[in-house]
Parts: C-alpha cells; structure tokens; sequence
C-alpha cells in the first residue's frame, strides 16, 4: 500500500535507520579523503551529528514537528566538523519546514526539505559547489517535480536516484576530488542517511554493528594509565537521557531548573540540560555520579546512561577539562577569556603557559562537538570569550557553539592550524580592554604566519603532481601538497624551502610522537646554513602530523 503521509513515529524510525546505515558505513565515507593521509573523520562526525539528535528523539510522539524539534535540537548540539554542521543545519531546515505540521505528506516534505537546503546553505558564509550542499539541493530539486499526487515512495525514489547521481558529478565540479580520484565525502555521508530513511519508510529493519559503543568501551577498559594506586584528580563526566514518568512527577509541567539547581548545589560542572517533551538530556561533570543518577531515578527511568572518569587517558586522548576536586566551586566571572582547540600534550602545556584559560581536546580524527565548545564557555565564565578552533574543520562547529550560547559574548578567530593558533596566543593582550582591539590582534596574528604540515601516506595515489606511495612522508602548506619524499628529512626541508618565508624571522617545530629529536637536528641544520631564519623545536606529542612548523 502506497504511503500518502509521514507521521512523527516513522519519521523517527526513519531517521534513527538513516543513522544506523550511516554508521555502519561511516569508515568508508572517513576513507574517502582528498588526500591520502590518516585524518580522515567526516563518516565519523556526521555519524556522532546525527547520533546526538536520534538520541533525544520522543519515540512514538505521532507530531512531526515536535520529533524535527527535539532532533534538530540535539543534533545541532552534537554537530563536529563542517560536514557534521551542515547535516545538522539540513534538519534544523527540516524543524523550520515542519513547524505546525503532524503528519507530512509529499507538499509538506517538498516545503521542509527545501528549507533543509537553505538553511544548510546558510551556515556557510561561501557555499563550495561539488560538497555535501551541491548533493542536497540537486536531489531536493529533482525531488520537487514529482507531483504531489504521487507517493512517498516515489518521491523518496527519485530523491535517491538524483542523490546518487549528484554525488557521481561532484568530481567533475571540484578539481581536487577528480584529482584524488574520489567522490564528496559529506555527500556520501548525505546520501546513506537518506538511503537508510527511505528503507525504513518501505518497512525495513534496521541493524548496527554498533562499532562506536563497543569501541569506546574496550578503549576504556584496556586502559592502563589508570590503576590501583592511580590519584582520582579528575571528576566523571556523566551523560544521561531521563524519560520522565507520570507516576514519579508531572511529566510535562517538570521544570528542568530544578535538576539543574540540584546538580549545582551538589558541586556539578560544566552542566547542560534541556527538556524535550517528556525527555530530558543531560551532561555534568562531578566526583559523586551516584547522586546525578539517584535524583534521576525520583524523577523518571534511564533510556541511555555514559559515565567516563575523566582521570583516564580515553582512548590515547587526555582530558583537557580544568575541573578538579579542589576547585568545584563555581569561579568568579571575569572580563575576558580564552578557549583553544589542541592536540598533543606538549602543544596542550605550551598554549596553558601562553594563557589559555581552556584546553578543548581536538585530535585531528575526532573532532569536538558543538556542546564540547559550551561546556569549555560555561567553564571559563567570562563575559567575552574569544575561541581559537585552530583547525579549518572546527571553525563551523566553534561558531555555532557561538550561536547557541547565550550567556557570554564569543568570539570565534578563525585560526584553521595549530600553528596560526600559537602565533595567536603568543600575542595574547587583554590590558586595552577593548573587544575589538584584542580581536583584531588575534586575527593579525593568525594572517602573519605560515603553516607546514609533515605527515604520511595511507595509500598509493597521483595527487598534486606528485606519485605518492604509501609511506612516503608528505608535506603540505595552506592546503596545498609541496613536497613527497620516502626520507622524512628531505620531505620537510623541501617543504620549508618552498613556504614563502618573505619577511619571516623564526621557524618552530612543534615535534609529534613519530619524529623524534635526531631528524629535527638535520631540519634545523639545514634552515641554518641556507637560510637566516632562527630554528626552534620543542616536543609537540600530536598524533598525525610528524611536524607541524610555524614560520612567523
């Protein structure tokens, strides 16, 4: 029987199938990298964007619009990576499209879907044709001329057909994925979220490998770093979702302040907690999870609970968070502050010591979410917050924590590396206290220095000229491949002889976890004797760059 009309139950079930496809697929979209490095993360950050808002769905709510809202809502908190930015704003397009309907049909879906396309468009201040945006409004567009007499089936039909197609095309509308020899990888994230919703709207089930839990979990479990005589100077970060229940409180008249006012008199960090129809999600950080999960329990029951001590190096990945048994009490707000994105322990020290008031943890393979960003703002409690994302895949994300944070005035700077970022905060100067002034420092800062990536090869390719083999070290500036050599010293002194180094005065190396001291020394010997530029290194610990130099 021919579907006429999409009611707010399927359409959950839709999405939550259109998150599992995704998933089950997100390493083949993370493998499908312009260039061949290991930094490939866009199936995972579209699939924890999604993930974020199917975990605060009210299943089996019959209303569209309330189901687009609750999803949208959390989807936009657990947005991370352009890609995971722009899937998210397509379903806050979708809200805006659905506001007032309970059950779509094909006028509805053509009018949301649309207002999906713009408002993803619109979260992008210069829209690239050939992306993720290009595959949504092509299929959108096809899909508008089925008629809206036909079926949903149909309209899901030649919404599929045209995805694919456009995802085919993306090659021939931007040179560096004909060139790699790849299609779009937002796109194809897109297009397993779509293909997975219109399986489940002809009645398919859905099944996870669940790769991401399970993962997580074994992650914690091996870690050694954590041990019998281990000092618990960290607190736990606790996450939960709360159905709330009739038969403990009034479900739909509970005020989420309450909680909130709770956990604060408790001592509880960095508190997020909102209210979607009966459901309520919420993320704290304390030493006493037992006490978060027991008030819970007076109020509702579990439908999914996290608790991670924050004292383990989880999954290789220190925690950055400043909160410590010693100071859960709330500290006084102050006039200005800083947030920066790092990765690396000794990159992490140098930022702190350059007067960083919040570390995020921005390993180049997962990158942080829009909440990770209000968590570190409700942390620092300052009324101006300039945030340095020192990562072109984070600045989206920084923004539209920025967006939907209404208790201070942030300033996001658009560093896209962690070396515009350490130039940045080498500047950093809030005696002028003036706003403008102090931004315009940080962003002359970022526009003075020049970036030189080190990494290594994941796969043979023809990129950028060059005939790469797996292994070779390869290095990059200002997103552009210059250099490709099996010896990690040839590949970096001709990386740095090829960066523009006019008016430049100094090149710091910050040194991963693979190069080591004895290859630094030939770097440096070679800057020295052709150039006049002073050489400076200290020990960075980042994971996928061998080097990461600023010349400044």
């Amino acid at each position: 029987m021919a579907m006429e009309y999409i009611d707010g139950a399927l359409f959950a079930e839709m999405v939550k199938f259109g998150a599992i496809n995704l998933r089950n697929n997100a390493q083949t979209v993370n493998e499908l990298n312009v260039f061949p490095i290991p930094d490939g993360d866009t199936g995972e950050n579209m699939s924890r964007t999604i993930e974020g808002g199917v975990a605060v769905i009210p299943y089996g709510n019959p209303d569209i619009s309330e189901v687009a809202d609750s999803l949208a809502r959390g989807m936009l908190l657990a947005a991370r990576g352009n890609s995971g930015v722009i899937l998210s704003q397509f379903f806050e397009g979708l809200r805006l499209g659905f506001k007032g309907v309970k059950q779509a049909g094909i006028k509805q879906l053509k009018t949301a879907f649309n207002a999906g396309v713009n408002q993803a468009y619109s979260a992008v201040v210069q829209p690239t044709e050939g992306t993720i945006l290009t595959v949504m409004r092509e299929a959108t567009a096809a899909a508008d001329r089925v008629g809206d007499d036909k079926s949903l089936e149909t309209y899901f039909a030649v919404f599929i057909d045209e995805l694919y197609a456009s995802l085919d095309r993306t090659p021939e509308l931007l040179a560096v994925l004909k060139d790699a020899g790849v299609i779009d990888s937002g796109g194809a994230g897109f297009a397993y979220i779509l293909e997975g919703m219109s399986r489940a709207l002809s009645g398919e089930a859905a099944e996870s490998t669940d790769a991401h839990t399970h993962g997580e979990v074994a992650a914690a479990a091996d870690d050694g770093n954590f041990h019998e005589n281990s000092e618990m100077k960290f607190g736990y970060c606790t996450e939960v979702i709360v159905q709330l229940l009739n038969s403990k409180t009034d479900a739909e008249k509970f005020d989420v302040q309450t909680l909130i006012d709770y956990l604060e008199s408790m001592g509880g960090d960095s508190i997020v907690a909102f209210k979607t129809g009966t459901r309520i999600k919420l993320h704290v950080h304390t030493f006493e999870p037992d006490k978060v999960l027991s008030y819970c329990l007076t109020i509702g029951e579990f439908v999914a609970v996290k608790v991670e001590n924050m004292s383990i190096q989880h999954t290789g990945a220190v925690v950055r968070n400043r909160f410590k048994r010693q100071s859960q009490k709330k500290t006084e707000r102050k006039k200005y502050a800083s947030v920066v994105v790092a990765d690396g322990d000794g990159i992490i020290e140098q930022f702190k010591s350059l007067g960083a008031d919040y570390v995020v943890d921005g390993k180049q393979t997962m990158n942080p979410s829009a909440q990770d960003f209000i968590s570190a703002f409700d942390e620092v409690n300052a009324q101006v917050i300039f945030v340095l994302p020192n990562n072109a895949n984070i600045i989206l994300t920084a923004k539209q924590a920025a967006e939907l944070y209404k208790k201070s005035q942030i300033v996001v700077i658009g560093s896209k590396t962690l070396a515009e970022g350490y130039s940045a905060m080498s500047m950093l100067d809030y005696s002028s206290d003036n706003t403008e002034k102090i931004k315009a420092a940080f962003e002359d800062a970022v526009k003075s220095v020049e970036t030189g990536l080190i990494t290594y090869a994941v796969r043979d390719s023809h990129v950028g000229g060059f005939d790469v083999k797996k292994g070779d070290f390869l290095g990059f500036a200002d997103k552009a491949l210059l250099s490709c050599d099996a010896d990690i010293v040839k590949a970096s002194c001709a990386l740095l002889d090829k960066i523009d180094k006019t008016d430049k005065s100094v090149i710091i190396a910050m040194r991963g976890k693979s190069a080591d001291e004895s290859v630094t020394a030939k770097i440096a010997e070679h800057i020295t004797t052709t150039t006049d530029l002073e050489f400076y290194d200290f020990d960075g610990g980042q994971d996928v760059y061998a080097f990461i130099f600023v010349v400044e």
